[in-house]
């Protein structure tokens, strides 16, 4: 058994992660900004930690006193993003600086206290070209974001015992694509079109597939994984069966220059020319597979039952 100090313990990742660890019998340290998540926490299985992951000296001591075997990064600052692609680097501000200063930070407080394993949330989506590198020249939206991710992977890498796990686009409790998340709601108003040929690859992931590939990840491994399910999407394909799965109307199709005008060159790249990718070494090396392998199996596990409860509520 281990004693695993989990940044950012109340995330998305972070719900799902904590009482998997502590049902395995790990001894599971939770870190939140606000005391006020500390019930949370202890409902999860957690011990709860007060710590600020980009105040260096606190995470030095906090480090040194919870004398972790590994440490989980799973710090956000995730402000409402909602389909607001045009303002992505600056809703992004605060999780780039937890993706640099803060993993820059736990990183040097595990090595002062013998920390062996060190796993890190990184994602892959708009932010990796065909070949699986971090873009170096992603649209103009995106490029403080990649760069960060590019930081973090890195100073990860670097580092023995480092494991960065890119993580698909994320659906399920508290997530976007989650009852009452902004993605929902705009694809039952037709807010979230199809853009131009709709060609562009989305890679998926329900948190708690992310949750057991992190598990997998404390002791197996190193170095960067996609962690994604089994068939990225096309957005012509996944859109309008999700519409259909809500009971919406199909989503409409726009022209990529309206979409460049309206939403930027980001999304119209994300709708249009996104790669694919392959989990497949993640798979393999960490002895790892998704609960759900494609995103049709969970959405459908996820998702269906909100058409009903949007009638009854009148929507």
């Amino acid at each position: 058994m281990m004693r695993v100090l989990v940044a950012g313990a109340t995330g998305a990742v972070g719900r799902q992660l904590v009482p998997l660890l502590a049902g395995a019998g790990h001894e599971v340290v939770g870190t939140s900004r606000n005391e006020r998540r500390f019930a949370e926490l202890t409902a999860l299985g957690a011990k709860p930690l007060a710590l600020d992951v980009l105040d260096r000296d606190a995470v030095r001591r906090a480090v040194a006193q919870v004398q972790p075997d590994a440490i989980v990064h799973q710090a956000t600052a995730l402000s409402e993003l909602g389909n607001n692609f045009r303002n992505f680097d600056r809703l992004f501000a605060g999780t780039n600086l937890l993706r640099t200063e803060g993993t820059e930070n736990l990183l040097a407080a595990g090595r002062e206290s013998g920390v062996s394993r060190f796993v890190a949330q990184s994602f892959r989506w708009v932010f990796v070209d065909a070949h699986g590198a971090i873009r170096p020249d992603p649209p103009a939206a995106f490029r403080e974001s990649a760069a960060a991710l590019r930081r973090l992977e890195e100073l990860v890498t670097a580092t023995p015992g480092g494991v960065a796990l890119r993580y698909g686009g994320f659906y399920g409790p508290h997530t976007s694509l989650a009852d009452g998340g902004p993605q929902i709601t705009a694809i039952r108003k037709r807010k979230l079109p199809i853009v131009g040929d709709g060609g562009g690859y989305w890679t998926f992931l329900h948190v708690h597939d992310a949750a057991t590939a992190t598990i997998a990840a404390l002791t197996k491994g190193a170095g960067v994984y996609v962690v994604i399910d089994d068939e990225p999407a096309r957005t012509r394909d996944w859109l309008p069966y999700l519409a259909d799965l809500l009971g919406a109307k199909p989503p409409r199709h726009v022209p990529a220059w309206v979409g460049r005008l309206a939403a930027g060159e980001g999304a119209t790249f994300m709708m249009t020319s996104a790669p694919s990718a392959s989990n497949e070494r993640a798979k393999r090396e960490l002895g790892w597979a998704p609960r759900y392998a494609t995103w049709r199996d969970g959405f459908r596990a996820e998702l269906a039952g909100l058409s009903g409860r949007a009638s009854a509520a009148g929507g």
